[in-house]
């Protein structure tokens, strides 16, 4: 029977790391005497994130003195004390690879049930002076678990575990923890793990992703956004064939294979990314396809922005016959297959992407109900207006509403003056299984979302193309003022030419730094991360071209065409969706 040896506690608090203040509440020690297990949390407990600790899913974690016995070898470290790895309840007994996702037990007057794995971020790391931490965890088959608690009550050192029953399926800790990160996976595994009802609704979406990737698929779905693998690698020659005016600052170039042959079809949706020359070295910028899906040649739509470099090279340059190097298409920003109603959603130059996946309606599913909502300033802005309009024509359940914020006193074409408020999106009657699209500034799509899930669509349903760089995830770190991305402090780097993309910035490599991750940060360009150490595919970005060296090797590799940026360096000239 399982012995509670230790009940840890610990507020957050601040703590400096790496030149940064982390708010965590790893730090724990443990407390004598009983201790109140309320539905949340252990009475003087609590995290600094919740976004990925604590909850009711996550309210006690656990972790075993086996696992103390065997870190202590494996680091060579004696310095090891209850709550060293940020756990509530250090345990003699409870073994990571016998108890079950679903167990119930009965700890002193409290009832829990076992939810999930612990998912390790860089906090122990940072707890144990440790780096490799959250990797070696996962890699020796020892996360230890989280516990929800199904009856309040008082605990204390000493206190037993009670088994009361098994988790249906069997599926253990260790077996759920390595289904999820290590490679080798079995869909059926993710299917067993969807079958547990006490599973935390986190890593049922994460199963639901594992069990639904293709096969053959490279990535992992329930980590990262996977796709199939770009039609080529890294930059090829395309040539101009035509430019088309489509407003005074936005025109549409089409593009063909520079040697004739056809273009790999593009999804409707996805972008392009082109290679130009520029006055201080490449610029790398990234075009949504406006096109019909499909087409012999890819149409890119271009909105030249007054100090924009690439638009006014290819407003100077773009003839026909001029050759451009371009990446594949990529992106998951794509209209999925189904046939329920869709809204299509876009302000400005953001009716690029819902363009092209407009045109794939129109041409194989015209039966499909849609809505076409789009904002401009007046008439002579709005882009596509009349291509849309002609689209739009052969949909028979089509419903159209388009709002001019500043209309000019001969338009005629438009449904309101104003812009798209939440008046507009309630008056549209959207079924709840709606399939929502959106594209255009960001604050802007963040509030139509909000507005679409007040409205009832559910949240998995609305997806939004930003053209910019992503917003950042720095867990336990305060949010930094934001500052325009900018080439690192100090004499530049002698390493290869490193381009991020949707932050406009190329600048070269520099070895003193451990990983892209860490030079990106020191450019202010914003990033997404956890682990740093090559687990949870936080980080995954896109790889448009170049190659990295791992170190330390991740513990699964991400997608074709991606790389994770918290353990690699570049090896050559790279260029990354960033």
């Amino acid at each position: 029977m399982a012995t509670l040896l230790a009940v840890s506690v610990g507020l957050p608090k601040d703590v400096d790391w790496h030149g940064r203040t982390v708010y965590t509440g790893v730090w724990k020690q443990p407390v004598d005497g009983p201790v109140l297990l309320r539905r949340l949390n252990l009475d003087g407990d609590g995290q600094g994130d919740l976004g990925g600790h604590g909850g009711e899913q996550r309210a006690v974690l656990v972790y075993q003195q086996d696992s103390y016995r065997h870190w202590a070898r494996e680091l060579g470290r004696d310095d090891l004390v209850p709550g060293q790895f940020g756990e509530n309840f250090t345990v003699d007994g409870l073994p990571d690879d016998e108890v079950c996702i679903g167990d119930r037990y009965r700890i002193g007057e409290a009832v829990v049930e076992v939810t999930q794995p612990r998912v390790t971020c860089y906090r122990v790391g940072l707890r144990m002076n440790e780096p490799r931490m959250a990797a070696l965890m996962v890699a020796h088959h020892r996360p230890g678990f989280y516990l929800r608690v199904l009856a309040e009550g008082l605990v204390q050192a000493g206190d037993e575990f009670v088994k009361l029953s098994t988790g249906p399926e069997a599926m253990t800790v260790a077996e759920l923890d390595a289904l999820l990160y290590l490679p080798g996976r079995k869909r059926d595994g993710a299917a067993r793990a969807l079958r547990i009802p006490a599973l935390s609704p986190g890593w049922q979406a994460s199963m639901r992703g594992l069990l639904d990737q293709p096969g053959g698929q490279p990535g992992n779905a329930g980590l990262e956004t996977t796709a199939a693998p770009p039609a080529w690698a890294g930059f090829r020659p395309l040539t101009v064939t035509a430019l088309d005016e489509e407003t005074r600052d936005v025109f549409s170039l089409r593009l063909a294979a520079a040697d004739g042959s056809p273009l790999p079809a593009a999804l409707p949706g996805q972008f392009l990314t082109l290679r130009l020359p520029g006055p201080g070295g490449p610029l790398v910028r990234s075009y949504s396809l406006s096109g019909t899906p499909g087409d012999a040649v890819y149409r890119i739509s271009v909105k030249q922005e007054p100090h924009g470099a690439a638009g006014a090279y290819l407003r100077a340059n773009a003839r026909p016959g001029l050759t451009v190097e371009a990446a594949a298409p990529r992106g998951t920003f794509t209209l999925e297959p189904g046939d329920g109603p869709v809204l299509l959603l876009s302000a400005g130059i953001g009716a690029t992407p819902v363009l092209a996946m407009l045109h794939a309606l129109a041409a194989a599913q015209p039966e499909r109900a849609v809505w076409w909502v789009h904002g401009a300033r007046d008439g002579s802005e709005h882009v596509f207006a009349a291509e849309s309009r002609e689209l739009l024509a052969r949909l028979p359940h089509a419903h159209v509403y388009i709002c001019y914020s500043r209309p000019a006193p001969q338009d005629r074409d438009f449904t309101s003056a104003g812009r798209i408020t939440a008046e507009v999106l309630r008056g549209l009657d959207l079924p709840p299984d709606t399939s929502a699209y959106l594209c255009g500034p960001t604050a802007f799509m963040r509030d139509v979302a909000a507005e679409l899930g007040a409205l009832g669509l559910d949240a998995a349903r609305v997806h939004s193309e930003l053209f910019g760089a992503q917003a950042g995830l720095t867990p336990g770190i305060a949010a930094a003022p934001a500052r325009p991305p900018h080439p690192p402090e100090g004499p530049p780097g002698t390493g290869p030419a490193v381009s991020f993309v949707r932050s406009g910035l190329t600048v070269p490599w520099n070895p003193a730094y451990a990983s892209l991750l860490e030079f990106a940060e020191a450019c202010d360009v914003p990033v997404r991360w956890s682990c740093r150490t090559g687990v949870c595919h936080t980080c995954v970005s896109g790889l448009l071209s170049g190659q990295v060296a791992y170190s330390p090797e991740p513990v699964d590799e991400p997608g074709d065409g991606n790389l994770l940026i918290c353990c690699s360096e570049p090896t050559t000239e790279l260029a990354l969706d960033l």
